[in-house]
């Protein structure tokens, strides 16, 4: 149902959801689909899963909402369980990946004011997302999410991504005003770029040698998203500030902007907050969302599943002229596309699949829940397959 009272910011598909359970949701028409992007990887655990279900209704029946004035024992727990499966040291709890990132630019900045830097600056990367607020379309590299904001925020040196030699060059020519590096692990918005291995060792390294902040924006590649908890842990590098969000919520707005060793205590009283951020339904939810993970190994999971949907795909589409390349890590897979196809995605969702297209409409992107067996994995692969296959009979 359209709304003359929305503002149009989305593009949205002519298809509404009533309810959803495990992969798949069902319409307000009675439809059923398949869901491979979650909501954009949100619900890794799938739709209505019994254990979130009943945290939410629990704690609403006890307490939804106090102020960060006051202690908040879920709060504490749910930063406990956070540093656990991360190795960092301290959290602070905002409401979406956007936020999260805004208090990592924000915690740079300070890092570098108590050094005593005048103008505090953050290298990051070409093909960036980290979000839609003025300072993260600023900090990420799309002109297109850019375009009619200005004037854009000063403090960004922007590198191409995957160049090591472009960050070394930046610390030789920089005059010691650059404070750290904000980077994505895997390129989500842009299509699932995958860089060299190790090349988060890398910035490590250059982090280390400059004093530089190493901050990894991982609101869509973590909470098991590529086969480990963060992907920054398949090169088994810890960063100094750490940003999620998504699947941690399972639904429910929430962000982490995580902290260790240097980073761990610039913020103090006073120089950031956040109305709603950590609140007690929030935290017993995503506290919820980290046990339940555990439970049913939904990390190894993701990375089991998730390579046989990429073995599948590239069997099926390897010697298809439309496709390019088929690559992922984890559930996390992009198919890149020789052409772009017009109205692809609603191809798609017309044979009752939910995807996202992105890289400028050539690169078919999967999210699909950690919990997608083998009957799943083989209607995603046929869907796409006989999309591909209808456009270029028509052609």
């Amino acid at each position: 149902m359209k709304s003359k009272h929305l503002m149009p910011t989305y593009g949205r598909l002519p298809v509404a959801f009533e309810r959803g359970e495990g992969a798949w949701l069902t319409s307000v028409d009675g439809e059923k689909y398949l869901d491979a992007l979650c909501g954009v990887a949100v619900t890794t655990l799938g739709h209505s899963h019994p254990a979130i279900v009943a945290a939410v209704k629990a704690q609403a029946d006890k307490l939804m909402h106090v102020s960060n004035w006051f202690e908040i024992p879920e709060q504490a727990q749910l930063a406990e369980a956070i540093c656990d499966i991360s190795g960092m040291e301290s959290v602070f709890f905002c409401n979406s990946g956007a936020e999260a990132n805004e208090a990592a630019i924000k915690l740079a900045r300070l890092y570098g004011s108590n050094k005593g830097i005048a103008k505090p600056t953050i290298v990051v990367t070409q093909d960036a997302f980290h979000g839609r607020t003025v300072a993260t379309i600023s900090a990420g590299g799309s002109s297109r999410h850019q375009a009619g904001f200005g004037p854009l925020l000063e403090g960004f040196t922007r590198v191409p991504y995957d160049d090591l030699e472009a960050v070394r060059q930046v610390a030789e020519n920089s005059d010691n005003q650059v404070v750290a590096v904000l980077v994505e692990p895997i390129l989500g918005e842009s299509g699932v770029i995958i860089p060299s291995e190790g090349y988060l060792a890398g910035l490590r390294e250059i982090c280390d040698k400059n004093e530089w902040l190493l901050m990894l924006d991982e609101i869509q590649t973590g909470m098991g998203r590529t086969g480990k908890w963060f992907a920054c842990q398949h090169e088994g590098v810890k960063p100094d500030v750490l940003t999620m969000a998504k699947a941690l919520g399972a639904g429910v707005p929430i962000g982490v902007c995580a902290a260790s060793g240097r980073a761990a205590n610039v913020f103090q009283p006073g120089t950031h907050g956040s109305t709603f951020g950590g609140g007690p339904f929030v935290s017993v939810v995503g506290k919820a969302v980290i046990d339940t993970m555990k439970a049913e190994g939904a990390v190894a999971s993701a990375a089991k599943i998730g390579e046989k949907l990429l073995v599948a795909l590239r069997a099926r589409l390897g010697d298809t002229e439309l496709v390019d390349q088929v690559r992922g890590l984890g559930l996390m897979i992009g198919v890149a596309l020789n052409v772009e196809i017009p109205n692809l995605l609603q191809r798609i969702l017309d044979q009752g699949l939910l995807v996202n297209v992105t890289g400028g409409g050539k690169i078919i992107r999967l999210l699909p829940p950690a919990i997608i067996g083998d009957a799943e994995i083989e209607q995603i692969v046929d869907t796409i397959a006989a999309v591909l296959d209808d456009f270029a009979a028509k052609v």
